[in-house]
């Protein structure tokens, strides 16, 4: 690999690819879930091959699903500040492709893959995508009434619709590394990603880092990428934002009753503060639903801790074996809540 003339500066996450041997109970999965169907390529026989998928935010799209022979995680991508971001992408990074158009892709752009050091998986860069206008959904917006403080007036009232939450935008992804150490060299030195929180085993070893973002004073999400080290690579999850809690646990019970399987939640994390809510697809992806998350500027140091009980949420069900270690799950579970 030649050394970079300077970072590589990501401007914030994108979008992912997963591919699916079934990719019609992919697609109702994922319009389950809170995504909007934006745009369906077709095969030669009329048969779709790519479906691509956006949030109510300015995002094109944040998930394309492929259809595949067997099930994968084809990568996310981050938005580069510049062009020459995009070069120097091509001609620095490990098994970089050239420069490339995002041909037939919702908001065009240009792009640049490259592959992981260390296990190889694919990891994509893109410029100069059109954002699109936010999609008009109907979202409450209405006051909390406390103990001691009542800020609903008399006389209106809570009521909500059963549906599935609506995704706003892809937050963040992570994948297991089978090596921490020379990951996190790579992505810190390479690209202006900045951990916000370290996680090391009792010997003091760093085992896992959630990662922002460094766009200086301006205030990003607690981690848009994180990795976590264990004996073989796998993506981890993928995670998406909804409106509000409600919202949430609207689409946690919509997917119950649709008979889906819940992975872990709904809870609340300790390092980022979401309140979480894990989901299994049809092919045993983890994705998921998350509100109210930390905003950090630059100024915030890293803050390092060791794994252990209460590391990962505050409340919520413990987490489960399928979480933590990626374990397949049984065709028997069922929601947790």
């Amino acid at each position: 690999m030649t050394p970079p003339a300077r970072k590589i500066q990501l401007v914030r996450i994108a979008h992912v690819y997963y591919k699916y041997a079934d990719l019609e109970k992919a697609r109702q999965f994922f319009v389950d879930f809170g995504f909007t169907e934006e745009r369906k390529l077709v095969d030669g026989n009329g048969e779709a091959e790519k479906i691509y998928f956006r949030g109510y935010g300015t995002e094109p799209w944040v998930l394309c699903a492929l259809k595949s022979d067997e099930p994968g995680f084809g990568g996310a991508a981050f938005v580069v500040e510049s062009e020459e971001d995009l070069r120097i992408a091509a001609e620095t990074l490990p098994k970089a492709s050239r420069i490339y158009e995002l041909e037939n892709a919702p908001g065009g752009g240009r792009g640049v893959t490259f592959l992981d050091p260390v296990d190889g998986w694919p990891m994509h860069l893109v410029h100069g995508q059109k954002s699109t206008d936010m999609l008009e959904i109907p979202l409450p917006n209405t006051p909390v009434n406390y103990p001691t403080e009542k800020n609903r007036p008399a006389n209106k009232t809570q009521r909500f619709t059963k549906r599935p939450a609506p995704v706003h935008k892809l937050g963040h992804f992570g994948v297991r590394t089978t090596d921490f150490a020379k990951a996190h060299e790579f992505y810190c030195s390479r690209f202006n990603f900045l951990a916000s929180d370290i996680v090391h085993d009792a010997e003091k070893i760093d085992r896992t880092a959630f990662y922002r973002l460094d766009r200086g004073q301006q205030e990003v999400d607690h981690h848009s990428f994180f990795f976590t080290e264990g004996p073989t690579y796998k993506v981890h999850h993928s995670s998406y934002e909804t409106h509000d809690f409600d919202t949430q646990v609207l689409g946690h019970d919509w997917l119950r009753e649709k008979g889906y399987t819940n992975c872990w939640g709904i809870g609340r994390h300790v390092m980022g503060s979401q309140i979480f809510d894990y989901w299994f697809d049809p092919s045993d992806f983890i994705f998921e639903h998350y509100v109210d998350g930390d905003l950090l500027t630059s100024d915030e140091p890293t803050h390092r801790s060791q794994a252990g009980p209460g590391s990962l949420h505050v409340w919520g069900p413990e987490p489960p074996q399928t979480f933590l270690t990626l374990r397949p799950r049984s065709r028997a579970g069922s929601s947790m809540m």
